[in-house]
């Protein structure tokens, strides 16, 4: 059953290639061809993953290419982290493109977005079952592609066109790190496959080039999962559909990266300063977009940045020896997150407005909406028993045992900010009284469906990893994992867990119900400076525009400057030459008989002359 993996992500670039062609005259039908390609991905996905119960494994579909001697075989990774990223991906993928046949409906590139889409997710399901670096790259790209086409899928808006190119570039910048990281990597152990990476021993006078190599592979992680210092293009990417986001956000894109740090597990495992690096990274990245998402009042960009934090609970947990935490985490994240983001745009598809100022009372109008609003962000705030709850739990629990109480600290303010400002975003979309006169209604049953079909994940997946399941996805995602060695639950741990988000929400419900106020005025006097830093997103863009961009665009034109007058000079000035000598010899060439006569006359007469003047020279 396992062997028929590599059809999966087949069915997905086929839906690609017939909306890609024949999208216009298939019109509205070119989303179900998508949707159902999904869904066929989805029973593949399935079968796969009773077939690794069954004991299969992965398998090879024969040689490809020849790399100084190394056969790249087109080989298919089948092992619990590439089967439980299977059905995430696809589950989530396939409710989405649901979602958006509503949400695009009238769209003038209807059939092109279905498209995209599904390529997208080709690309997302060829990366999780590729048996090797430069499979891996390959798919990889086509997801940056991919994230291109989608973030600036509206590119008559200058906004979006211009997020579309800050994302492509940024994510290039790590993508040059990480392939990088691959050629050194094959440098030194002559390989490019993961199932050698766990047979690699520190070689002598190669550990520096296995650290090195680890280092540089991370940082395609972190431009692919948006952080620090790389984190800067995500909160653009909302300029694109909200469906997109939310695909990008929970299933595919961002989750790229911490899958590419859990499948090089191996790798950083050699070396502790590694997996110290991708936990401070991981750690900064998440308080650091937590503490922007508290004032924003952009309600998607507050679950762009709510990303980019969750994310880096993820690495923090993959850094301080949590596999299971982090990978856990992924899979959790993923069903809240996409169920928050499809929230958000079903707001936006019935209020007209991103901002949450204007908004307020909406729960009445849009009461399924609204309930699964709730469900997703309690989910991510961490209550019990709701998804998040479980998976954050374990997170907390690794960085509290792995010794280094700055980053249980920075996890623990991250989660008490996370249920902070979640409880702000429902509050005031939600409750209260509207802030503005919008006529708000619920979304058709194409967008609400698949929320509630989210909800119900949002609630319950997270049981899979607790101890009410005896830890079922836990002794799932170590079948043939990396041997970490784990704690387990903590009872005080859970009740410390539960206490910081209840104070979290509590502190929010007393601000901004008791409080009846956006911002109370004295709160915002006291912590004015800061308050403005969190708004300017601590200068990160300015910086870069001051620091990179302006320095670049000057270099260019300082070689455009280069181009136009020496390269071009040298060209046009060659031609100038040419150009003068043939005005000059054009008169010789009249195409008249009696010209050409008379020049030979007048040669024969030069020629005498000559012959004379020779001639009276002598005498």
């Amino acid at each position: 059953m396992v062997k028929i993996a590599h059809l999966i992500p087949l069915f997905p670039f086929l839906a690609f290639v017939v909306n890609i062609l024949f999208g216009r005259r298939l019109k509205g039908a070119s989303a179900w061809v998508s949707v159902l390609a999904s869904g066929v991905s989805l029973a593949l996905s399935v079968v796969v993953y009773q077939g690794l119960l069954a004991g299969q494994g992965p398998y090879d579909l024969g040689k490809w290419l020849t790399i100084n001697g190394l056969p790249i075989h087109f080989g298919v990774s089948v092992d619990s982290l590439s089967v439980m990223m299977l059905l995430v991906v696809t589950i989530v993928g396939t409710l989405i493109q649901i979602y958006s046949i509503g949400y695009m409906h009238g769209d003038p590139r209807y059939s092109r977005y279905f498209a995209y889409i599904s390529f997208f997710m080709a690309s997302m399901l060829g990366l999780v079952l590729a048996d090797n670096f430069l499979m891996v790259y390959i798919f990889w790209e086509g997801v940056g592609l991919c994230s291109y086409l989608l973030i600036a899928f509206w590119f008559e808006r200058p906004a979006a066109a211009k997020a579309g190119m800050k994302a492509f570039i940024t994510t290039r910048i790590g993508d040059t790190g990480f392939l990088l990281g691959i050629f050194l990597l094959f440098i030194a152990t002559k390989t490019i496959y993961f199932s050698d990476l766990s047979h690699i021993v520190p070689m002598v006078g190669s550990e520096w080039m296995l650290t090195a190599a680890a280092l540089l592979i991370f940082c395609g992680a972190v431009g692919k999962s948006a952080q620090f210092p790389l984190h800067v293009w995500l909160p653009d990417a909302m300029e694109g559909p909200t469906a997109v986001s939310a695909l990008i956000h929970a299933a595919t894109m961002v989750a790229a990266g911490v899958y590419l740090v859990a499948r090089t597990y191996s790798l950083f495992v050699l070396n502790s300063f590694c997996l110290e690096t991708v936990a401070v990274i991981g750690g900064i990245s998440a308080l650091m977009a937590a503490s922007i998402a508290t004032v924003n009042n952009d309600i998607k960009r507050v679950l762009a940045y709510s990303t980019i934090s969750q994310l880096g609970l993820m690495m923090l947990g993959l850094g301080v020896g949590g596999y299971s935490a982090g990978t856990f985490h992924l899979m959790t994240h993923a069903f809240f997150k996409a169920l928050l983001f499809l929230c958000a745009g079903s707001v936006i598809h019935a209020v007209h407005t991103q901002d949450i100022q204007k908004m307020g009372g909406l729960l009445s109008k849009m009461k399924v909406t609204g309930t699964a609003f709730i469900i997703g962000t309690l989910a991510l705030a961490g209550v019990p028993p709701f998804a998040g709850f479980w998976s954050k739990d374990e997170i907390l629990l690794a960085a509290f045992q792995s010794g280094h109480p700055f980053l249980f600290g920075v996890a623990v303010l991250t989660s008490f900010l996370t249920a902070f400002y979640m409880s702000r975003l429902i509050f005031l979309v939600l409750f209260g009284k509207p802030r503005s006169s919008l006529h708000a209604h619920e979304s058709p049953k194409t967008m609400t469906i698949p929320l509630m079909v989210l909800s119900f994940f949002a609630v319950f997946v997270g049981l899979l990893g607790s101890p009410l399941t005896h830890h079922a996805f836990q002794n799932f995602i170590f079948f043939g994992a990396p041997s970490v060695e784990e704690g387990q639950a903590s009872g005080a741990m859970m009740m410390f867990s539960t206490v910081l988000s209840l104070s979290g929400i509590g502190l929010a419900y007393v601000v901004y119900i008791v409080g009846n106020k956006i911002l109370p005025v004295n709160i915002r006097a006291r912590f004015a400076p800061f308050d403005q830093l969190l708004l300017n997103k601590y200068h990160f863009d300015e910086i870069y525009d001051a620091v990179f961009v302006r320095p670049c665009l000057k270099l260019c034109d300082l070689f455009s400057q280069f181009d136009r007058i020496v390269v071009d000079g040298m060209v046009n000035g060659t031609a100038r030459v040419v150009q003068w000598f043939s005005a000059v010899l054009r008169p010789l060439q009249t195409g008249l008989v009696q010209h050409y006569l008379l020049i030979q006359f007048l040669g024969v007469i030069v020629l005498i002359l000559t012959v004379m003047g020779k001639l009276c020279f002598r005498f």
